[in-house]
């Protein structure tokens, strides 16, 4: 739960006196985006909010170190464990059938915003023997209803064979969950992949444990250390979703989108609602750090030298990011640009650096386009290519163009040209 996250924190922000679930919760967060902030009234609820928008807290959390995330989440892609079931998980001290979202702590995060949202939500929803775990934006319709932003993946397509046999899509949204849920839920993996078993093996390699499953009323399980567990189905109605700020930090077009009928809600004892600032560092992260592992391994795939990967905050980790390899002779970088952009279709800019610059400073990868490529030569752009929904410069029929950065040393000059100069050579 939580509470134990938070007091690991020793940075952390409490704000004690009353604050507005509309609006004014998100002005604090955006205020002090670099820190963990803790509402003790937000309308009456405890929540908190950024706190996993540092790599080095995510990696806190976990139990590793921060260089050995990337790692741990290749390992845990490649060796999924089992999870564990726990029979009397803490969300099932408070069990509620009358209730009403307007009244709930779903906050409304900008003025523009279609209504109040939850963006931290995980939904886990199981159909014909596949299990899913999926991050979805969900806006408060009333006091039973959520609308759901849906994009062509897993979770979509579950809904789809659920109303080609005339159902609702059984699911459930956890609240408050542990960073390697949320890492996982996050991550994109084969239709057959169950989320929850990434979970769990990103906890088997930090900390010798694996994931904590409960099973509900419904047959559905979800993770036992959930503050907030929504039990509910996607039905075929549409209706309208948006506008919402979303990664970009610029307000998402409205589109029509499957409502969820909410039957009851479990919580623990004093509970904290997870608040996820859109467009801010957490949202960085919890969306672009797990697509960092699948970006590594396809430029592995065709460059066994390649060290590092890095979605950048600039980009919104998301748009733009950062390769570090070892070229081994000419064309091995322009290679490692077109392996990233397929391993992450919505990027539209990477640069790819040699394994001496610090793809986490953006001064050093800024340096390294500037001494070691040449526009003329080391530019590589792809026309007409699939972009992301989530990029407001993309064109009417849904494409966009990329741009690939060689700005490794030249395999044909003298490197030692291209080195800074140390107070420790000889």
């Amino acid at each position: 739960m939580l509470e134990k996250y938070i007091e690991m924190f020793d940075d952390l922000l409490v704000v004690d006196e009353p604050v507005s679930r509309a609006v004014d919760a998100s002005r604090i967060l955006k205020a002090n985006e670099e820190v963990p902030v803790l509402f003790t009234d937000l309308d009456g609820y405890r929540a908190v909010g950024n706190m996993w928008g540092a790599r080095e807290r995510i990696a806190r959390g976990i139990g590793i170190d921060k260089k050995d995330l990337l790692r741990v989440l290749l390992t845990a892609m490649e060796r999924p464990e089992e999870c564990i079931i726990e029979e009397n998980p803490a969300f099932t001290e408070n069990i509620l059938t009358d209730f009403d979202l307007t009244e709930s702590p779903i906050p409304k995060y900008f003025p523009k915003d279609g209504g109040h949202y939850i963006t931290s939500g995980v939904i886990s929803a199981e159909f014909g023997g596949k299990r899913n775990l999926s991050f979805h934006r969900m806006m408060v319709l009333d006091s039973g209803r959520l609308v759901v932003r849906l994009v062509p993946r897993h979770l979509y397509s579950m809904y789809n064979q659920a109303r080609e046999e005339g159902e609702d899509l059984r699911i459930a949204i956890s609240i408050g969950l542990p960073p390697e849920v949320l890492l996982a839920a996050a991550m994109s993996v084969s239709y057959d992949t169950d989320e929850s078993q990434l979970a769990s093996a990103i906890s088997f390699i930090a900390r010798d444990e694996r994931l904590k499953l409960a099973r509900l009323n419904s047959g559905l399980y979800v993770p036992a250390d959930s503050e907030y567990v929504f039990e509910g189905r996607i039905t075929p109605e549409l209706v309208d979703e948006g506008p919402f700020v979303d990664i970009t930090g610029t307000y998402d077009e409205v589109r029509k989108q499957p409502v969820i009928e909410i039957d009851s809600i479990y919580h623990v004892n004093n509970p904290i609602f997870h608040l996820l600032l859109p467009g801010g560092n957490e949202h960085f992260l919890l969306m672009g750090l797990p697509r960092e592992p699948v970006i590594y391994r396809s430029v592995q795939n065709v460059i066994p030298t390649v060290h590092d990967v890095r979605l950048t905050e600039g980009g919104c980790s998301w748009l733009n990011g950062v390769v570090s390899i070892t070229p081994q002779r000419r064309g091995d970088a322009k290679n490692a640009i077109m392996a990233a952009f397929s391993g992450h279709p919505s990027m539209k800019r990477v640069i790819v650096v040699d394994e001496d610059v610090d793809i986490h400073d953006d001064r050093e990868v800024e340096w390294a386009v500037a001494t070691r490529s040449q526009p003329d030569t080391d530019i590589t752009i792809v026309s007409g290519a699939r972009g992301s929904s989530l990029d407001p410069s993309l064109k009417e029929d849904g494409t966009t163009a990329k741009i690939g950065i060689d700005a490794t040393i030249p395999t044909d000059k003298n490197r030692s040209l291209f080195i800074k100069a140390s107070f420790d050579e000889k």
